[in-house]
């Protein structure tokens, strides 16, 4: 699948972000890859301290990556939380911001980050097969991302942002459709 932009949200610029994208790709039914990038003035840029990859709630407080996933036609829907500093959160709804719990899968997100002088790769493995998700699905993306500056202000970044406040949940933000792997059959 190609890159994908995301845009913040009008209420929240961010001047040290000039571009915010993101690659996916379904390799097959379990494995989901998601590659951010950030390009433009990274010092400027708030990048918690590198940290052993585990669950930690409240990670869309500073600077993570974001992606919410859902079978094609349901309500219920997943929540990703990816930190640089290789921390994650997994959340499931049952429908809009009702009936969260939290996730522990057999298999944890794999989140590598690389940085270069003006641009932060962020790569993540997440496999799909022990969440909860029907085998096969086709699915529906919401991919987002907080950034928060130096000096503590957040910017909103989301594919769309269908509602006058960020709101990252919002049903209209499930833009990109994801088919099952052709290797599935």
């Amino acid at each position: 699948m190609p890159r994908v932009s995301l845009s913040p949200h009008p209420s929240t610029p961010c001047a040290c972000a000039g571009a915010l994208s993101v690659q996916i790709d379904r390799p097959s039914d379990d494995l989901l890859v998601l590659c951010y990038r950030i390009a433009g003035e990274l010092d400027a840029l708030d990048l918690p301290a590198q940290q052993r990859s585990a669950p930690a709630d409240g990670l869309w407080r500073a600077t993570c990556f974001e992606a919410f996933v859902r079978p094609v036609g349901e309500r219920g829907y997943l929540e990703f939380n990816f930190s640089p500093s290789s921390e994650w959160a997994i959340y499931r709804f049952d429908d809009y911001r009702s009936g969260m719990r939290a996730l522990s899968p057999q298999q944890p997100p794999k989140i590598i980050c690389r940085r270069r002088e003006r641009e932060l790769d962020a790569d993540v493995d997440v496999h799909l097969g022990s969440l909860g998700l029907p085998a096969g699905a086709d699915l529906e993306l919401s991919l987002s991302a907080v950034l928060q500056d130096r000096t503590g202000a957040l910017s909103y970044w989301a594919l769309a942002h269908p509602a006058e406040r960020p709101d990252f949940h919002h049903a209209d933000s499930f833009l990109l459709k994801l088919a099952r792997p052709a290797s599935a059959d």
